[in-house]
């Protein structure tokens, strides 16, 4: 294959999770990674910062979605209903081929502490992100940052049920479901404890 064919970020991006899944994140090597997508490592750095931005570089782009369907809400739309409009923005990333790397992604995670750190710090940026689209509608400060809070824990619920689905149901659907079963709960802090023994 061509070291400039256009899919590079995409090679990179594969042959990466393979190699973390077969050998470990911290085993892997960037020049690995290039090699068995067929590139050089000067192709893998025009395209990601250092490795773990393989992992994550995708969060930008949902971040980006996401504030995209807020603001592309209806202008009475409910807090809930701009919520949902982010995830439905979001489907276009969220493919079945995504899907697979997702799976992969949390197995390379759920390992390295260093990653998941980096993690964290992703999931405060889109966080933010959402914050900041639901205050340019109007929302005051503290609905807007319960509001992206509550939509990242959706989000982190529905990418769980996507991956775990035995069905091509797209990942709003699962979303939607989330985001319905996380109100519910919420409703029932005040009520009497509901203890699982």
């Amino acid at each position: 294959m061509s070291r400039w064919a256009p899919d590079a970020r995409e090679r990179l991006e594969s042959a990466a999770l393979d190699l973390f899944v077969e050998n470990g994140y911290e085993e892997t090597t960037v020049a690995q990674i290039a090699d068995r997508a067929g590139l050089n490592r000067a192709t893998f750095f025009r395209h990601f910062a250092d490795k773990r931005e393989v992992l994550f570089g995708g969060e930008d782009v949902l971040a980006e979605l996401f504030a995209d369907g807020i603001r592309a809400a209806a202008p009475d739309a409910t807090l809930t209903e701009c919520l949902q409009a982010a995830f439905a923005a979001a489907e276009v990333a969220m493919t079945p081929q995504q899907r697979t790397k997702a799976a992969k992604r949390v197995l390379v995670v759920a390992a390295n502490s260093e990653v998941q750190e980096r993690g964290l710090l992703k999931h405060a940026r889109i966080a933010r992100s959402i914050s900041a689209a639901l205050r340019a509608r109007g929302v005051e400060e503290l609905s807007a940052r319960l509001g992206a809070e509550v939509g990242m824990l959706a989000f982190s619920i529905a990418v769980e049920r996507w991956m775990g689905s035995d069905n091509d149901e797209p990942f709003p659907a699962h979303a939607a479901a989330a985001l319905s079963d996380l109100q519910v709960r919420a409703a029932e802090l005040g009520s009497q404890p509901h203890l699982s023994i």
